[in-house]
């Protein structure tokens, strides 16, 4: 049997892992920052006349180009976000993932690099690898802001092609204020301006923020990016649509790259239902920014130290050993996610029972823990 070390792998791509949370069969799931509530049966129900509807034209190619669900997308975005964007600025794809993916391969690829702020999203490094575009970790605050001074510094002197900015940032749940992307973008044309570097803002939990959205910001400044997903809000994950929004051409370019038909005929018709229920998923949202504060106010009472969240999670610690406390909560029939970020958890905000059940193992698991220090 051969092993994957013995494969004619590309160097980048040896002694990685491939992205992946443990789905393991608990009481309580909180590592994958789903949104824990299913979809209301108006919207199954139309969710079934829609796909019907396309199936009865199977034989056929589905529009390639997805304009009746990228009309839907950006009368969303109108509605929602605080600035005017037409079909010809949004683009669609198979979650915002392959968004990030069309968006390396057009603008990133072999002898380009990419930038991003590291603890973030880990999915910017690997597709960057996976699309042999090179990868850079740029400064954070010890607060997990970014360091603007020495972000500007990294810009220039490695004249980055693509700079990722997350707001809000997973894991840590910090948002990212307009001055901020203002500078960085000012940053990445200065230091490329033969043609400007693209800035990509990565929005995929921009409903659940205290701050609004920062599409506006891209009125005006042709390389500047916002991407989105159906995951979180729309509670949608199953689904897999992501989609941004750009200067047409942008929109134009990622043509170029993406693959024949990419987005199906029922993923379009699926999406399409869930945006005729904005008002009523979006509802959901606001409960599950409730829980996001109670869960706040509750690991701080715990004794936690919490990272200011505009998400639908919670960075939590600090603890002496990250992996210890993650396991002791497992114990307790409760799944969290380890980042990797050192002494530092992350907890999805999940149903009131859920989070009733996940702050009872956090007070259990934080007073064994100190009683153990103390020994």
């Amino acid at each position: 049997m051969s092993t994957i070390d013995s494969l004619p792998l590309r160097d980048e791509l040896r002694g990685k892992s491939p992205y992946g949370a443990p789905q393991l069969d608990v009481p309580v799931r909180l590592n994958t920052n789903e949104n824990p509530y299913p979809l209301p049966e108006e919207l199954v129900e139309r969710i079934a006349e829609r796909v019907t509807e396309a199936a009865r034209r199977l034989n056929r190619y589905p529009d390639r180009d997805a304009v009746e669900l990228r009309t839907e997308l950006a009368r969303y975005l109108t509605r929602t976000a605080g600035h005017r964007v037409g079909h010809a600025q949004v683009w669609a794809a198979n979650g915002s993932n392959e968004v990030i993916q069309q968006l390396l391969q057009t603008f990133g690829g072999p002898g380009r690099t990419a930038l991003g702020f590291e603890p973030s999203y880990s999915m910017h490094a690997l597709i960057s690898r996976g699309t042999g575009t090179g990868w850079l970790s740029g400064p954070r605050n010890a607060d997990f802001t970014i360091d603007v001074e020495a972000a500007e510094r990294a810009i220039a002197e490695h004249r980055p092609d693509v700079v990722f900015v997350c707001s809000p940032n997973n894991p840590t749940g910090t948002a990212v204020d307009e001055a901020t992307v203002l500078r960085l973008y000012a940053a990445a044309q200065a230091a490329r301006p033969e043609y400007g570097a693209l800035v990509v803002v990565d929005e995929a939990y921009g409903e659940f923020s205290h701050h609004p959205s920062l599409l506006p910001l891209i009125e005006g400044r042709p390389t500047l990016v916002l991407s989105r997903t159906m995951s979180k809000a729309f509670g949608a994950a199953g689904l897999r649509l992501g989609y941004l929004a750009a200067d047409p051409a942008v929109v134009d370019a990622v043509q170029l790259v993406r693959l024949p038909y990419h987005l199906s005929a029922v993923t379009q018709a699926t999406a399409l239902a869930a945006l005729e229920h904005t008002d009523t998923l979006l509802g959901y949202v606001e409960q599950l920014k409730a829980e996001r504060d109670r869960l706040v106010t509750g690991l701080r009472a715990a004794g936690c130290e919490v990272t200011p969240s505009d998400a639908n999670f919670v960075q939590f610690g600090r603890f002496a050993d990250s992996h210890e406390a993650w396991q002791a909560l497992l114990a307790h029939g409760v799944l969290v996610r380890d980042n990797g970020v050192p002494g530092w958890l992350r907890v999805t905000a999940g149903t009131p029972e859920e989070n009733d059940a996940f702050l009872e193992a956090v007070r259990a698991v934080t007073k064994d823990l100190k009683e153990k220090s103390e020994r």
